[in-house]
């Protein structure tokens, strides 16, 4: 059995992860990290993914899989963006961004509210080079916000192929197709090689 630390204080997010995780690589346990968390002050998600992993990796000494996450409005160019977290001004305060970016897109009709969520994850190995993966779940921002499942800017998100919010959704389908999964899919060969050599097959 290999060990991964998640590099994240949010339970939300561990707790998703652990679900998305699943059977997909035996051999494999998620541990949650309580070590310090490092100034996120990339201006990518790539670059704040690898700045977390690595932070953790170095004072763990185990392999860490990180994540940076966000909500891009084409609209917006992109924003919220990698600003996401603290689109209001306040970390961590979903919902006042959720209120801030709903006020700002309230003058826009319907067809133009494209939007997608993206996750990078960095999955640093102390002693290789890292891997990282991206993954995007396309949509639109809803007029108003809907649902009670989900967190962040889940209740205004209507991905695409649904009418319903990320919110209103199962939490197995969504995390069938979340972003988060798509990047999942990518990382598992990454995490499935790490708990091989582990077991030395």
């Amino acid at each position: 059995m290999v060990r991964v630390v998640l590099a994240t204080h949010n339970p939300h997010k561990a707790r998703e992860f652990q679900q998305i995780l699943g059977d997909a690589v035996p051999g494999l346990e998620i541990v949650a990290y309580d070590g310090p968390e490092p100034v996120e002050d990339g201006v990518t998600f790539e670059e704040n993914a690898l700045i977390k992993a690595r932070a953790a990796a170095a004072h763990t000494g185990l392999p860490v899989l990180a994540d940076d996450s966000g909500i891009c409005v084409d609209a917006m160019g992109g924003a919220p963006g990698i600003f996401s977290a603290r689109w209001a001004g306040r970390h961590g305060d979903a919902e006042a961004n959720l209120r801030l970016l709903l006020d700002q897109l309230a003058e826009l009709p319907e067809a133009s509210r494209g939007a997608h969520f993206t996750a990078t994850l960095a999955l640093v190995v102390p002693g290789q080079e890292p891997t990282v993966v991206q993954g995007v779940w396309p949509g639109r921002i809803a007029l108003e916000a809907r649902g009670e499942h989900g967190h962040g800017y889940d209740p205004i998100f209507v991905p695409e192929g649904h009418d319903v919010t990320a919110a209103q959704l199962p939490s197995e389908a969504k995390n069938a197709e979340s972003h988060r999964a798509r990047a999942f899919a990518a990382i598992v060969p990454a995490l499935r090689g790490l708990a091989e050599r582990a077991a030395g097959v």
